[in-house]
């Protein structure tokens, strides 16, 4: 009621105002100033002093009221507190209105809200086009509020340009603006680490990375390989025949990249002779071929990407008919496998042979008789060897590893010395067979499995499995054990086609608590080949086993004077568990109840525990209790 009398009184009677300064972070105890009204020395101290913004004055600021002296009481933080203000009433005069404004410091600095931000841009984008990032916000004001951004690295050919404003409430708004020209295929990302500083004297900085990802336009059109092809093929090439392959690459993205090959139909080939695969750019025999007819075929072909706006370019393919005049020369392919057909062994040696290649010209006896024959395809495994240019061998060059490739594409070319020269063609697939050259692989060299030893006979143990790259029975596996004194043959049991390892009888961590199974995987090739790994089981303890002593009575004699700590014996139980199964300890029973001058340590030590006297008791019997340390303990009573 009394500061409620007193405000009225003030607002009655007029205030003077005092106002004061002090910055931020000064130490506890800085002096802020002085209660003064600056008119009469009549409104001097001592002062009453009433907070008018709640218990902050208090909290916050030390008031002499004798001496009006103002100081600081914590350290003052402006974004916390910006001002104070309160009543001074003297006892004599017209009160005081003081106002403590804290002065703000760069003690703060410009703050990212993630570090982080992920944004996009097709690559097509406007030079000057904006994108709006998170401003770093700075709790500081003034000056010392967030003043400028800048890239700082990561601005590959100065592709991007920040630009800031400051809007009404205060803060630094920032824009990320295309600089230049954005290319997907020279730059397909941007990594911009760009910082923000205020206006400090030693400007505080804070930072965050823009990643930015250059998205695809479809800006590029496909590019052949060359720009003219040729191709040659005989007049009797049967439909299908393979020509040439055409090539063009696209340096666009996904779809934009993907071409597909086409023969422009209005300005060439328009009676279909020819084909062309739309995927691979393979060139083949649509239809029978005249030389007579015509001797060069001109094609334009067409690449065209997939994008939504699909780019094409072309190329110009001129195909050469040869003559063949029913004198072309004739191939004729024998293998030399088991059955005959198109197929070599992985294990063949260099120089074996594939096929037997015999070569007739009607015109042998004439001007054609001499034809070479070249073999294509095959990546150097293969060659061609003869002896009188009219039968030729297909041989091993290198060699072969079926699980690399399994399969050739052989094409034999067969062309006469005419003028022109007459070709024949023919192409088979060569098989590699397998043969048992790869042993199983384990995963890793060893396993850990776990079993209780009350586990019933036929409780699952561990899976193994075991890889071949082999194919076929070479790579049909079968598991076994290895028998050996720590793989326990009567414990346990493998399935020979799952690897799934079993219990065969009651397994026992006392006579063995961790067997070692050496597991062999072998596979049915012939002859067969294998690798084992190890499997290391684990068999946990059940504590089902007491502790027994070694002997059943100890007989000991003992001078009465023998000293108080003395040790006198030492007894000891085995326990035949595991672990902590088999940790005994060792206590007296009924000790205290009968005085017994004696105690016993948990290893088994008897010590005296107080004086002996031979006149009042010459025979001690001492009954030892040993106990294991098991979940569900065991004792044994000496």
């Amino acid at each position: 009621m009394l500061i409620f009398l007193l405000l009225n009184a003030a607002l009655v009677l007029g205030e003077y105002a005092r106002d004061l300064e002090i910055s931020e972070g000064v130490p506890i105890g800085t002096r802020i100033g002085f209660i003064e009204d600056g008119v009469s020395s009549e409104n001097g101290p001592p002062y009453l002093i009433i907070p008018v913004q709640g218990i902050f004055v208090n909290t916050d600021l030390d008031i002499d009221e004798k001496t009006g002296e103002i100081k600081t009481k914590i350290t003052l933080d402006r974004e916390t507190r910006a001002s104070y203000y309160f009543v001074a009433v003297p006892l004599n005069g017209q009160n005081i209105q003081v106002n403590v404004r804290v002065i703000d410091e760069n003690d703060n600095a410009p703050k990212f809200p993630t570090p982080v931000m992920n944004i996009e841009f097709p690559e097509n984008t406007p030079r000057d086009v904006k994108r709006t990032l998170n401003p770093a916000k700075d709790e500081d004001i003034g000056i010392f509020n967030t003043q400028k951004y800048n890239i700082i690295s990561g601005n590959i050919n100065n592709a991007f340009r920040l630009s800031y404003h400051r809007e009404k409430d205060g803060v630094l708004y920032l824009d990320l603006q295309i600089n230049g020209v954005l290319d997907r295929e020279t730059t397909p990302s941007y990594a911009l680490k760009i910082e923000a500083l205020d206006g400090g004297v030693q400007p505080l900085r804070g930072e965050m990375t823009v990643n930015i990802a250059i998205l695809d336009v479809n800006d590029n059109p496909p590019i052949f390989n060359q720009i003219r092809y040729f191709g040659i093929v005989p007049e009797n090439a049967t439909l299908g025949t393979s020509i040439l392959k055409v090539q063009a690459t696209d340096a666009d993205f996904g779809e934009n990249g993907a071409i597909e090959y086409s023969i422009n139909r209005r300005q060439s080939d328009k009676d279909c002779f020819f084909d062309i695969d739309q995927s691979s750019g393979l060139i083949s025999v649509n239809k029978a071929l005249d030389f007579e007819t015509k001797e060069t075929h001109e094609l334009v072909v067409v690449a065209k990407d997939k994008g939504v706006q699909p780019l094409e370019t072309t190329a110009f393919i001129s195909i050469k008919v040869t003559d063949v005049n029913d004198n072309q020369p004739s191939i004729n392919v024998i293998f030399l496998s088991e059955d005959a057909t198109p197929k070599i062994s992985e294990d063949a040696a260099t120089g074996d042979f594939v096929a037997r290649i015999s070569v007739n010209d009607p015109d042998s006896k004439n001007e054609y008789s001499n034809v070479n024959v070249t073999l294509e395809g095959g990546d150097g495994h293969f060659g061609l060897t003869t002896q009188n240019s009219l039968i030729y061998l297909v041989v091993v060059s290198m060699p072969l590893d079926r699980e690399l490739n399994a399969n050739y594409t052989l094409n034999v070319v067969a062309t006469d010395t005419g003028s022109p020269p007459l070709h024949a063609f023919k192409t088979f697939n060569l098989q590699v067979t397998d043969i048992n050259d790869n042993a199983p692989e384990f995963e890793q060299n060893e396993f850990y499995a776990n079993v209780l030893e009350i586990a019933e006979p036929g409780t699952s143990v561990f899976q193994i499995t075991a890889i071949d790259r082999d194919e076929g029975v070479n790579s049909d596996l079968s598991y076994s054990i290895f028998e050996t004194s720590d793989s326990r043959p009567s414990w346990f049991e493998i399935d020979s086609n799952t690897g799934l390892i079993t219990t065969k009888m009651h397994v026992d961590c006392d006579t063995d608590s961790m067997p070692k199974l050496i597991v062999i995987a072998s596979d049915n090739g012939k002859p067969p080949l294998s690798s084992s790994a190890t499997v290391l089981v684990t068999i946990h303890d059940v504590n089902d086993n007491e502790p027994i002593f070694g002997q059943i009575f100890y007989n000991v004699t003992i001078p009465e004077d023998k000293p108080k700590g003395s040790c006198i014996l030492k007894v000891s139980a085995v326990d035949s568990d595991c672990g902590v199964n088999a940790m005994v300890n060792y206590t007296l029973l009924d000790a205290p109840s009968k005085n017994i001058p004696f105690n016993v340590s948990s290893y088994g030590e008897i010590c005296i525990s107080s004086e002996l006297d031979f006149e009042t008791k010459q025979v001690h019997e001492l009954l030892v209790i040993a106990t294991d340390r098991g979940k569900i303990n065991y004792t044994f009573i000496l």
